[in-house]
């Protein structure tokens, strides 16, 4: 490891003493025969103090390699296990090298009805609260007056699934958070946006579905239909890739064990 260290180096690369520590942690989530170099180059450079986000575990491993070789990447699992959070880390990390033009953030409002009607404000206000993670995992990667410049000049935007309708979504990086929440509908009039050039990530929990219960979750619907086509990669989480809080890898294990009772 320390002649791994002492090559990459002698590449030109310049590495601090965290950056030595958080390879030697991540080391343990690559498979036996990686390179320590392959782990530096699984990096994700981001624009922020944070220098890089780096994956934690063996699962966030192999999600970064199928989203970096599929246009299509579905991410099933858990809250707390990056599924969006390295997604947008890799969509930012996209737009800085030029291969999109723009970043795309969509995520489904389930109470976009008559419920949404009854809170203040214009549609944007009103559709804000069920935006604002995505929000919050953005400015981790990107200063806040930097995003707002590039929201105001449409190279960033981060909207309801709704407004997804009838456009066509060219070079461009496009995540869609808590799929689980999209109907059957939702989801095909998602997937047919998708243009020449562009990448698309999807997030659930195929266990936190909120849609009334006559209606077919278009992530659940999707694991299906879209297994056998290639180019399409599905990567499965479990609390196991859980990067929060210890105990909440025990709260979810525990909810699991209540549930086949």
């Amino acid at each position: 490891m320390i002649l791994d260290i002492y090559d990459y180096k002698k590449e030109g690369n310049m590495l601090r003493a965290d950056d030595i520590n958080n390879a030697i942690s991540s080391f343990g989530a690559a498979e036996k025969s990686t390179a320590l170099k392959d782990v530096f180059d699984n990096y994700i450079p981001v624009p922020s103090k944070a220098r890089y986000i780096a994956p934690k575990t063996e699962t966030q491993w192999k999600y970064l390699e199928a989203i970096k070789t599929h246009d299509i990447v579905i991410g099933i699992g858990p809250a707390g296990t990056g599924k969006t959070y390295l997604a947008m880390a890799m969509a930012v990390n996209a737009y800085m090298k030029k291969q999109v033009s723009r970043i795309i953030l969509a995520r489904p409002a389930v109470e976009a009805g008559e419920k949404l009607g009854f809170l203040p404000g214009d549609i944007y206000e009103k559709v804000n609260p069920y935006l604002r993670p995505m929000y919050d995992a953005l400015f981790d990667m990107i200063d806040a007056d930097k995003a707002q410049v590039l929201i105001e000049k449409g190279l960033l935007e981060i909207a309801p699934l709704a407004y997804m309708r009838g456009r066509t979504l060219k070079d461009a990086f496009v995540i869609l958070d808590e799929a689980q929440n999209t109907t059957a509908e939702q989801m095909k009039m998602y997937l047919t946006r998708l243009g020449i050039d562009s990448k698309t990530v999807i997030t659930g929990d195929i266990t936190q579905i909120d849609l009334p219960s006559d209606k077919t979750s278009g992530l659940v619907e999707i694991e299906r239909i879209l297994k056998d086509i290639e180019g399409i990669k599905t990567v499965y989480f479990s609390e196991k890739d859980v990067v929060r809080h210890k105990l909440v890898q025990e709260i979810i294990k525990a909810y699991e064990k209540h549930e086949k009772h």
